[in-house]
């Protein structure tokens, strides 16, 4: 319930009462790549009324999707600088806490259930401490992200048809010497970037999970889902440790719980968004190509393994033994 002051103002003989808001004491701008209709957006509002509810209007959440406070990357850059709060993000906190590559290793998971004892073992203790130490950001929770397939303008069943294919791929040094390896020529680039870029034929593929597919559109500019599965991953919600720690230790604890609220929120609408993403792709006209992805499998694993340091290959190989 938010704090409210009523003004009063004498006009004649007339008492006017005009109510307005008190300003929260915290703000928290949070934003993300995804657009207004995606889950992690929903699940960002589901966080804010948590958040607003619970903090009796201490605590304002501004949410920024379609990448309104730049690119992933940037908006790292913001929180760490303080002009910028909160966000969601993945693999590319590699480029700060190289733990965080196993988030999204080619082929490194089995199922949903091998991932989630990964996330919520000492697996993920590990990266959770390492991105906590090395970026200043603190993961709140995690959303799982379906896996990752590969859309082009030709079917691809096999690692020999990726040949010169240019691709498009995170700014993730795994992700591109995975996909080298494979035959492909891989292109970091920023998300917002792909749209047009697969529009202009500057590159010929993307990859991505179906719902990211869907919300961006692709199904304008890419004929065929290519089922490579090829990456089971994960992703958090984060914060700036810096403000979080500026607040008291039961508004942080609104956060945190906020936060749980806001995973168990997004796992039940995930699992449900899974169900319908591949016939609404069919129905706007992506043909579902199958893979075989014991080939691809195969084929990267020996640029996987080559592609983590001593630290990730031992964690790579607990994540294997789970």
């Amino acid at each position: 319930m938010l704090k409210q002051l009523f003004a009063s103002t004498l006009i004649g003989s007339t008492l006017l009462a005009a109510p307005f808001a008190m300003a929260a004491d915290y703000t928290l701008k949070f934003g993300h790549l995804a657009n207004e209709q995606h889950v992690w957006n929903q699940a960002a509002k589901h966080f804010k009324q948590q958040v607003e509810e619970n903090s009796d209007g201490q605590i304002e959440v501004q949410i920024f999707p379609n990448e309104q406070l730049g690119n992933e990357m940037d908006t790292i850059n913001s929180i760490q600088l303080g002009t910028a709060d909160m966000t969601i993000t993945g693999e590319s906190l590699q480029n700060w806490a190289p733990l965080a590559a196993m988030m999204a290793v080619p082929y490194a998971f089995r199922d949903s259930e091998h991932l989630r004892k990964a996330v919520e073992g000492e697996v993920g203790e590990q990266i959770e401490t390492q991105i906590e130490e090395k970026t200043g950001l603190v993961p709140l929770t995690w959303f799982e992200r379906g896996p990752r397939e590969l859309t082009s303008n030709r079917p691809i069943k096999s690692p020999d048809e990726l040949n010169g294919l240019r691709l498009r791929v995170p700014n993730v040094p795994l992700f591109v010497d995975t996909w080298q390896a494979l035959g492909a020529k891989p292109t970091p680039m920023s998300f917002s970037e792909v749209f047009t870029s697969l529009q202009q034929g500057t590159i010929d593929a993307q990859e991505n999970p179906l719902s990211l597919i869907e919300s961006a559109s692709f199904n304008e500019v890419q004929d065929y889902v290519n089922m490579t599965d090829h990456v089971r991953s994960w992703i958090y919600v984060v914060v700036g440790k810096n403000k979080l720690e500026s607040m008291p230790d039961e508004l942080q604890q609104v956060v945190m719980d906020a936060a749980e609220s806001m995973h168990e929120f997004e796992a039940e609408k995930f699992t449900e968004d899974q169900k319908r993403l591949e016939q609404a792709l069919k129905d706007a006209g992506m043909e579902f190509v199958e893979v075989d992805q014991q080939a691809f499998a195969e084929k990267a694993k020996p640029a996987v393994e080559a592609s983590l340091n001593e630290e990730q290959q031992a964690l790579y190989e607990a994540i294997q033994d789970l």
